[in-house]
């Protein structure tokens, strides 16, 4: 089978992508929608390119469906999972992508705890609420995978606010999800993913130091790729990751401990 028509081993399943109208959670939406998932895309506001991507997913031929909602408002929580479960009676994979973008645009120019704050609401709150909200319907239902998103340098650290940032939001997703798992076996699988240097937004502007960092510091030599990480995505929520649980994965292409900058630029 070619590599534009892989199993379709998620045929009639459903699953929510949260944060995919671009970057990391489209790649994983799409990857899903190709292993035969219907996908929820999730987005905050940008209905024209979470619409975008659903015309991508149908293209796959399955279902899409786009909802709106502000993830750093709880009350918006119940509300995505009222409708993700509606929309086809229930839900059996659910990635928690949905992250603040606090590195570029006009909040990259935001304080230490404006930035904080931001991480804190849509990173860890919104992924523990999910989780728990979702997690739980699952297990009632039987079956489910829930999948989150950490970060590869929280068990390592970073010098610099966005290292101290990152390591604070993204190291309580990875331990809150070693936890989850416990707490839903053994009906609800949960696993995290920790992406290292993924070539997004940031990085597509990225000076020419971080470049060369990025490449560095993974045995790869290279930039990571959203689809890298989606198809890790689509393993672990797959049936042939049926034996793991409470598990972070780093998709980093290998960490190059020797290659650690040992200065502070990491804003």
């Amino acid at each position: 089978m070619s590599a534009d028509a892989p199993s379709r081993i998620l045929e009639s399943q459903t699953a929510v992508v949260t944060g995919a109208s671009s970057g990391i959670g489209r790649a994983i939406a799409l990857e899903l929608a190709r292993a035969g998932a219907a996908v929820l895309i999730h987005a905050r506001q940008n209905r024209k390119a979470a619409e975008s991507v659903a015309e991508e997913v149908r293209a796959w031929g399955v279902e899409a469906c786009v909802v709106l909602e502000d993830l750093a408002d709880r009350d918006h929580h119940e509300a995505l999972v009222e409708q993700a479960w509606s929309w086809r009676h229930g839900v059996q994979i659910w990635v928690n992508n949905a992250g603040a973008d606090v590195l570029t645009g006009a909040p990259a120019q935001w304080s230490f705890d404006e930035k904080l704050e931001a991480l804190w609401q849509v990173d860890v709150l919104a992924t523990i609420r999910l989780s728990r909200l979702v997690g739980q319907r699952m297990k009632e239902a039987g079956r489910g995978a829930i999948l989150n998103v950490g970060w590869d340098g929280a068990d390592r650290g970073m010098a610099g606010d966005s290292g101290e940032l990152f390591a604070a939001a993204k190291g309580a997703v990875m331990a809150f999800t070693r936890s989850l798992a416990q707490s839903l076996a053994p009906e609800v699988r949960a696993n995290c993913l920790a992406p290292g240097w993924i070539k997004t937004a940031w990085g597509d502007r990225a000076s020419g130091y971080w470049q060369d960092r990025a490449r560095r510091e993974s045995l790869r030599g290279r930039w990571g790729t959203p689809e890298d990480v989606a198809r890790a995505a689509r393993f672990l929520v797959s049936p042939e990751a049926d034996f793991i649980t409470g598990q972070v994965i780093a998709v980093n292409g290998g960490f190059n401990s020797g290659a650690t900058d040992s200065g502070a630029r990491a804003d």
